[in-house]
């Protein structure tokens, strides 16, 4: 199975894979979970629908970081997965 990743385990930012999938599958690990689950998963889906995509394994692992910061590193995972 063919899959990429973006970004890093530092501080305030996050590490994103992606792998080819059948269905579209969102697992989210975060330092700030409790507080902010449901706004990293809503910024994931949402990049996945104005791209088009409806079938692939997206895992973050969050260590705080900024929506923009989510956004960039998904769509970069997305790109690394295309080529």
């Amino acid at each position: 199975m063919k899959s990429a990743t973006c970004g890093s385990l530092e501080s305030n930012d996050c590490l994103i894979t992606v792998s080819e999938s059948d269905i579209l599958d969102i697992k989210i690990n975060s330092i700030v979970y409790d507080l902010f689950g449901d706004a990293i998963f809503k910024v994931v889906l949402e990049t996945l629908n104005q791209l088009g995509i409806n079938n692939l394994k997206v895992t973050v692992n969050d260590k705080g970081a900024l929506d923009y910061a989510i956004r960039a590193r998904l769509i970069t995972a997305i790109k690394r997965l295309e080529k």
